[in-house]
């Protein structure tokens, strides 16, 4: 478990996350995180949920349509 602190940034509040918890989550400067809501509280992570979804979904089409994207690869 990690203690992070908010800390004024211009005219917004920000959370310095510590060097091994960047390292955890293979984030470095300019990265995005994602805060989604859990039964637990808020969660952090590199993880876009969003994304995942469109993802899935691109899955199911090319499994239901393997033959017309075949045919469009040609």
């Amino acid at each position: 478990m990690f203690s992070l602190k908010l800390t004024q940034i211009g005219n917004s509040v920000g959370v310095v996350l510590p060097k091994e918890l960047l390292s955890r989550l293979h984030l470095e400067k300019g990265d995005t995180i994602y805060a989604t809501e859990s039964p637990e509280g808020v969660r952090l992570t590199a993880f876009d949920p969003a994304f995942a979804e469109q993802m899935e979904l691109a899955k199911q089409v090319m499994k239901s349509r393997r033959n017309v994207l075949r045919e469009l690869a040609k």
